[in-house]
């Protein structure tokens, strides 16, 4: 399929939900701005990581085995240096799946996109998302079009939001679930997407739900926000629960969730998280992006007093239908599977159908049925990989597929008859390696192929690892097989490193007049219980020698090991000095000349540096609100203009009136940044607090300019002539000079009201 001559905005209009498709309509009209120069480009970056449109680091370009991408749409790509300057440079999407199910129809899109605008590779994150990489931010309203229409939204995928809602990809086909969390994740989504009490947040806000206590699968414990379910007993009858955490994170320091409420009734849920969201938006930090992640707040007030301030926010809520009517809706869906239940034949198996077999197909508790786990390496799917899978999710399964935080795949309610050709279709395409979820199944940030904060190649060394440990697969004692690595390119923990068994995280050394890529190795984390400890930093190891380090941990742990002891139990028995003492020599860097490979990075042949190192993007900008709003002004002042010129008179007399509203909305903004209220009431508090005092004239010197938006909404011209339609747009446009000036000139400045 190709893009060109294809007007997508007109071919998906119908496809699309309305909203979506204004939203989508907005942000492309803010990216012309903005090249325009009439947008703060602080704010833009702002809009468009909300969006999911990333910068990337480009000058490393290096991925599928080593070899350098360059996307040929833009010959003369160099490295994108400014967040929103470099137009010609490429970028990243991240696309939100939420709680991890994905259609058929949506594996096929995904295949188009990655072929059409990245460089063919759809790339699986450690929180369900998929992500597009080398993508140029003038092609993302098209690429957000052809996703809509396929029930995708990108909408806060990044920024200071709720961003995707992830769950245990097994939920609904677990043995040891108390309930299906699916429904609920759902309705969380739902609910909390483009929430007016989700928008004035100082960070990202992360939710997350689990079955059970005891498993991984929702690491729940690191999240901002979570749900573990279960079941109790009352009055007789057995009733659904969660235990509701707040507060966790990893980043370069680790919190433990805080249990906020025990026992919460499910259709709680999303009232708690609208008072959690409110007091997070309302006390969280907002200068320092440091600490403006909840688990701060939660640490300084004590989990106590936040338990009161959620308590009390909660009584005081506007009632919403959607609290209950959004979980009803969701548990009526039911998922079905395509076959009916048979038996595995014995006869005739494909060679390595068994060891597949045994680590890839986990049994459901429906008869006959099973989940199938696809090992995806490094989380990078193909074009033709991504095709192939979505006639798959229609042939064996209906279209139950989900990503997990471990970058992989997961069929559901495949019949057990039809493991033999499944698993053929996937040799077919390089999909059927063994191990999945064990000690090869290696989880890694994208590292320095592509993020600004990556300090070492941590796709590189994921590449290496896993090729050694497949190859040795057979060889590996049970209790090695049953291992988790996770690596992150620096220590902000994206590739979830604090919670394996062994971890690392990108770090360098200086020797001499030389930089050598190291990897620091933690100790002491616990992926079971939901991530239910964290581990520490024990050596700093150079890059190349990482092979060599988890040997000899592994070897160790296989010989000294006592009986059934964890990884995780044996290190706290034998301390970490004595492990230092194990890897002391692997630690010593040599000269130059003796091993001049120690100085290069995986998959990279040029000498290491850190000099590219840049500001990530991932935690987004703090902005004013009242500058969110004068955006959104602006667009729809230009907008109405261009529906004007179209003679499309009465929709630009109602974008310049939209306008108008955001544009009062920041004047009241600059003054109180949590207003939320209808265009009726931003004009009432706009005359009332401003207006009626004088301060607004005082600082336009012009009456006039606030009278035409009182005469817009005592006004809508419902049939106008193209002069009124033509003073009305123009009306909207001196409003928002006016506003500019008083904002300019009187509103505080957002370090004063950020200081507040």
């Amino acid at each position: 399929m190709t893009t060109q001559n294809k007007s997508w905005k007109t071919e998906l209009q119908d496809a699309m939900p309305a909203d979506w498709a204004r939203e989508i309509d907005d942000f492309e009209t803010q990216i012309g701005l903005n090249k325009q120069g009439k947008i703060e480009p602080r704010v833009f970056a702002e809009t468009r990581l909300r969006r999911g449109a990333y910068g990337q680091r480009y000058d490393n370009g290096h991925r599928n085995d080593g070899k350098q991408i360059r996307h040929l749409k833009y010959p003369n790509d160099g490295l994108w240096k400014g967040p929103d300057t470099h137009w010609d440079a490429p970028g990243m999407q991240r696309i939100k799946f939420p709680w991890g199910g994905m259609t058929a129809d949506q594996l096929d899109t995904m295949a188009d996109l990655a072929e059409e605008y990245s460089d063919g590779i759809g790339h699986i994150t450690t929180r369900q998302d998929f992500q597009l990489h080398f993508i140029h931010v003038e092609d993302t309203p098209d690429i957000m079009r052809r996703l809509a229409a396929v029930g995708i939204t990108t909408r806060e995928a990044c920024g200071n939001s709720v961003r995707n809602v992830t769950a245990c990809p097994l939920a609904g086909v677990c043995r040891t679930e108390a309930f299906d969390v699916t429904p609920y994740s759902k309705a969380i989504f739902k609910f909390m997407l483009g929430h007016p009490d989700a928008q004035d947040f100082g960070r990202k806000f992360k939710i997350a739900f689990s079955g059970c206590a005891h498993e991984a699968c929702g690491l729940v414990n690191m999240h901002d926000m979570g749900f573990i379910g279960k079941k109790v007993t009352e009055g007789g009858k057995e009733k659904r629960v969660f235990d509701v955490y707040v507060g966790g994170g990893l980043g370069p320091v680790p919190y433990n969730a805080k249990l906020l409420f025990e026992n919460h009734p499910v259709e709680e849920m999303l009232p708690v998280t609208q008072a959690v969201a409110r007091v997070y938006g309302r006390l969280g930090e907002k200068k320092i992006r440091g600490m403006a992640r909840i688990k701060f707040l939660v640490a300084k007030l004590g989990i106590e007093e936040f338990r009161k301030l959620v308590v009390a926010e909660r009584k005081i809520l506007t009632p919403d239908p959607r609290w209950t009517s959004l979980i009803d809706q969701y548990i009526k869906e039911e998922e079905k599977p395509a076959h009916k239940a048979e038996n595995l034949r014995a006869s005739s198996l494909p060679k390595g159908f068994l060891d597949w077999k045994k680590t890839n197909v986990y049994q459901q508790p429906q008869y006959g049925y099973v989940s199938v786990y696809i090992k995806v390496p490094l989380g990078d799917l193909t074009s033709t990989q991504l095709r192939v899978l979505a006639g798959m999710a229609r042939k064996y399964v209906k279209e139950t597929v989900r990503t997990t935080v471990e970058q992989n795949l997961l069929f559901r309610w495949v019949s057990e008859a039809d493991l033999p050709a499944l698993f053929q279709e996937l040799q077919a395409i390089g999909l059927s390696a063994s191990g999945a979820n064990t000690i090869s199944d290696i989880t890694s940030c994208p590292g320095t192929d592509t993020c600004k904060l990556g300090i070492s190649a941590s796709r590189g060394l994921t590449r290496e690892l896993s090729g050694r440990l497949d190859q040795m697969m057979a060889d590996l004692p049970e209790e090695v097989k049953n291992l988790k690595i996770k690596i992150s390119g620096c220590p902000n923990s994206c590739g979830q490193h604090h919670i394996s068994d062994l971890g690392f995280y990108g770090v360098s050394r200086k020797s001499g007049s030389y930089t050598v890529p190291h990897f620091q190795l933690v100790l002491g984390g616990q992926w079971k219980n939901n991530g239910g400890a964290y581990g520490l930093a024990v050596a700093a190891v150079p890059s190349k020698r990482i092979p060599e380090t988890v040997k000899r941990l592994t070897d160790k742990f296989v010989k000294e090991r006592q009986k059934d002891e964890a990884f995780q139990s044996f290190v706290a028995r034998i301390g970490k000095v004595e492990i230092k003492n194990l890897l002391s020599d692997l630690m010593v860097i040599p000269s130059h000349d003796a091993e001049p490979s120690l100085f290069t990075d995986w998959g990279d042949v040029r000498e290491y540096t850190i000099a590219d190192i840049g500001k990530g993007e991932c935690a987004g900008e703090i902005v004013a609100p009242s500058e969110f709003s004068l955006t959104s002004a602006e667009s729809k002042a230009f907008e109405a203009q261009v529906e004007l010129d179209k003679k499309n008179y009465k929709a630009a007399v109602d974008l310049a009136y939209e306008s108008m509203i955001f544009s009062a909305e920041g004047v009241v903004r600059s003054r109180n940044r949590e207003w939320v209220g209808s265009p009726e009431a931003t004009v009432a508090e706009f005359r009332k607090g401003f207006f009626d005092t004088g301060e607004f004239v005082k600082h336009v010197n012009n009456t006039q300019f606030a009278a035409y938006l009182f005469k817009a909404q005592e006004n809508r011209l419902a049939n106008p002539n193209p002069d009124e339609a033509h003073r009305r747009v123009e009306e909207a446009q001196l409003f928002l000079e006016a506003v500019h000036s008083y904002i300019a000139n009187a509103a505080p400045s957002p370090a004063a009201l950020l200081s507040k």
